[in-house]
């Protein structure tokens, strides 16, 4: 076979944009980069940042059979935009939450909409939810189009009223 006199990339048109820039924050000690100004961190001392506002996997109910559970053995609080489901539970150190959200509340992009802004009103809720508590949310179609924070507000309501019955019965 015969040897290219050139290779492609000669003969490629591709415009030189000029230097490739990193995504990486600035070095505050690098001198070439004195000009730049150093990125604060947003979770400094002065900003009152709150790492447990996590929803982490141990936070998560995610087997079918521990959502089954909840179902039949749980108790159930009902909201505007959303029906919680809760079961005490012995094993486990802290509280799980899980989300369904069924065909009948509209396409992938729809649910999938709802499960984000309901993990994020979870997130921010987490930590006043009894431990040892099992909840799954299931909301309503009205909880598309309702403005966050009404959202945010009944999740907090829910986990209230979760952990006043659950301090009841112990």
């Amino acid at each position: 076979m015969k040897a290219l006199p050139h290779s492609f990339a000669s003969r490629a048109h591709i415009p030189v944009l000029g230097p490739i820039r990193s995504c990486a924050p600035a070095d505050p000690e690098d001198p070439k980069r004195a000009d730049v100004a150093p990125v604060s961190d947003p979770c400094s001392a002065d900003t009152n940042c709150n790492l447990a506002l996590r929803f982490p996997k141990a936070s998560k109910l995610l087997r079918h059979a521990d959502f089954q559970r909840v179902y039949r053995q749980g108790r159930r609080h009902f909201a505007a935009h959303m029906t919680v489901f809760y079961l005490r539970c012995e094993e486990g150190d802290g509280p799980r939450v899980g989300l369904t959200v069924g065909r009948a509340l509209g396409g992938a992009v729809d649910r999938n909409r709802i499960k984000r802004r309901l993990r994020e009103a979870v997130r921010h809720h987490l930590g006043s939810l009894a431990s040892g508590v099992d909840v799954v949310i299931n909301p309503k179609k009205s909880g598309l189009t309702v403005d966050f924070m009404i959202l945010r507000n009944e999740v907090a309501r829910a986990f209230q009223v979760i952990a006043e019955k659950e301090s009841r019965r112990r």
